[in-house]
């Protein structure tokens, strides 16, 4: 396993990034009508697990918040499935679209389960 050395090194963190990128490029698409709902908070939802992920990096010395901050990545990475499902719904992404972008946020939070599992393996000492 490869040294990490910052948040921008943990795999969770690289793919909600890049899936993020996915649900913003092709929420541009949606209804105008969507913007201040679905839009914006599907945006907000996939954006925040990033934020998440390198908020509990940087406060990983305490164990509990560490494992409340991945907690809440978590929790906003099931909100982005929701609101997939919305979009389904509303005929707004295909069904092959949505099972793909789906399937990758479920890995993300498969991923962040072990990490609140392995939490230990986080939070350990820390060198400079």
């Amino acid at each position: 396993m490869a040294l990490i050395k910052s948040f921008r090194d943990l795999n969770v963190y690289q793919a909600a990034g890049a899936e993020n990128q996915k649900i913003y490029v092709r929420s541009r698409s949606f209804p105008a009508e969507e913007k201040y709902s679905l839009t914006d908070q599907i945006r907000r939802s996939s954006r925040a697990v990033k934020a998440m992920v390198a908020e509990a990096w940087g406060r990983r010395r305490y164990r509990a918040v560490f494992i409340n901050k991945i907690d809440e990545a978590l929790g906003e990475a099931t909100e982005t499935q929701s609101r997939l499902d919305d979009c389904l719904d509303c005929s707004y992404i295909p069904a092959d679209e949505f099972k793909q972008m789906n399937a990758a946020w479920q890995s993300i939070g498969a991923r962040l389960i072990k990490m609140i599992i392995r939490a230990d393996d986080f939070c350990g000492t820390q060198t400079e």
